[in-house]
């Protein structure tokens, strides 16, 4: 299961379990992004995928998703958030957005970061994490402050290259101990903040509870920490 755009949120949100900071999300994918229209994804239409996915009206101001936008459950696949506007301003416009949706019964939501290139990074994993109806009703509720914020409310701009470090050095641990196809990740792979890069189910022998995955977590904790640390919102901050 990928970690993807608004548009995915209901699917995700009903995983029940989180796992635990650099523990890599074994239904997660680290592979690169898909080539798509315009490249990255925009507010309007991160919001639009969710009320398309869920069989609702399309939000005001958003075009028509392609394909299937109406499909229960839908995996829209990953892409990265577009660059925007830097500057006070848009801080201001960013922190106003994340307050409605903590008003709108996500409490957990923290204020999304800016970088000084205008990228943001979110606060996925509480969205993740609440009931759908609740972050479709924010995501209504809410809908002109993430417009003009230019937020996608739990998709994230491309890894920056102290996380991607993080994220490789993580990966050479794993396969120095019993996962040899454990793949690197790269600046478009997908994360979660505060959990790192995901892995790609097809490069492990089983599951977690695979006695070499185990292994392999265990022997690899402390740089699996220290990807998670990478990822955090703090550390995306720079």
């Amino acid at each position: 299961m990928r970690i993807v755009m608004l548009g995915a949120v209901l699917m995700l949100a009903a995983c029940s379990a989180s796992p635990s900071p650099g523990v890599p999300s074994l239904g997660g994918t680290a592979g690169a992004a898909p080539p798509t229209a315009g490249g990255c994804i925009g507010a309007a239409d991160g919001l639009n995928q969710l009320i398309g996915d869920t069989g609702q009206s399309p939000a005001p101001g958003a075009s028509k998703p392609a394909g299937d936008g109406g499909a229960p459950n839908k995996d829209l696949g990953y892409q990265p958030t577009c660059a925007g506007a830097t500057g006070d301003a848009r801080r201001s416009a960013l922190h106003a957005a994340a307050d409605c949706i903590r008003q709108h019964g996500i409490s957990t939501y923290k204020d999304p970061v800016l970088t000084a290139d205008g990228h943001v990074f979110t606060d996925s994993r509480s969205l993740h994490k609440a009931d759908g109806d609740t972050v479709l009703a924010a995501a209504q509720a809410c809908h002109d402050l993430i417009v003009a914020a230019d937020l996608v409310p739990d998709a994230q701009a491309p890894a920056p290259p102290a996380l991607v470090q993080a994220g490789v050095k993580s990966a050479r641990c794993m396969r120095s101990n019993g996962l040899p196809n454990y793949r690197d990740p790269s600046a478009n792979d997908e994360f979660t903040p505060g959990h790192g890069f995901g892995v790609h189910p097809e490069d492990l022998p089983g599951d977690k509870t695979d006695p070499t995955v185990q292994h392999a977590l265990e022997a690899c904790r402390t740089v699996l920490d220290a990807e998670a640390q990478a990822s955090s919102l703090g550390s995306l901050a720079g």
